[in-house]
């Protein structure tokens, strides 16, 4: 079924640190890939998102003395969670997945290069302020609606739905074309609020 031309399809991280071996794996992320591929010869409209940080981010535990990954610290714009240092920029760990099957994407957007920003959302800096470009660049497209699939459910993917839902796009996220981290419930918790926020969750 190929979808119509006010569709757009967002591909969220499918990169080599977020998957098995790599230096913050999502549990399985690489078995969506199948799934991705199979999503994305339905759409004629693919965009990508890379996460993209330069060496010594504000998000790595590395970078603050005394904290270890998955901590979580108090910054200007609100609770940090701390991460091994990862995606950084031209690493093999930051690129997209050799098995990823999208030639025709248009566009990759790369996120979280400001080093004292992180950034889950593929429209909003982590300030919830600073803006990706990306709500301009689907409006000046004329897209309406957005299917979601990628890494993590409960991270990129699920901030990136609730801002796109507040865009005034309606949001479709392909559950099994995701995997989630799941720290401390934050699966159950992304998933509810998803839900809320008028997202609609789709099997694959």
């Amino acid at each position: 079924m190929k979808r119509s031309d006010r569709d757009v399809l967002l591909i969220v991280d499918v990169q080599n640190d977020f998957c098995p071996g790599g230096a913050l794996a999502v549990p399985q992320g690489d078995r969506i890939i199948p799934a991705v591929n199979r999503l994305a010869a339905e759409f004629a409209h693919v965009v990508l998102t890379q996460d993209w940080h330069p060496r010594g981010h504000a998000s790595f535990a590395s970078s603050h003395p005394g904290n270890r990954p998955f901590d979580t610290i108090e910054v200007s714009y609100g609770r940090q969670i701390l991460w091994p240092d990862h995606c950084v920029q031209g690493t093999r760990g930051a690129a997209l997945h050799p098995d990823l099957d999208v030639a025709h994407a248009e566009l990759v957007l790369r996120k979280g290069f400001r080093a004292a920003i992180d950034s889950y959302s593929a429209f909003f800096e982590n300030d919830r302020r600073t803006p990706t470009g990306l709500v301009g660049y689907l409006k000046e497209r004329r897209f309406e609606r957005i299917t979601l699939c990628g890494l993590a459910t409960d991270f990129c993917v699920f901030y990136s739905a609730i801002d796109g839902r507040q865009a005034g796009f309606a949001v479709t996220v392909a559950t099994g074309a995701c995997r989630g981290i799941d720290i401390d419930g934050s699966l159950a918790q992304a998933m509810r609020s998803m839900n809320q926020a008028g997202v609609a969750l789709l099997g694959q």
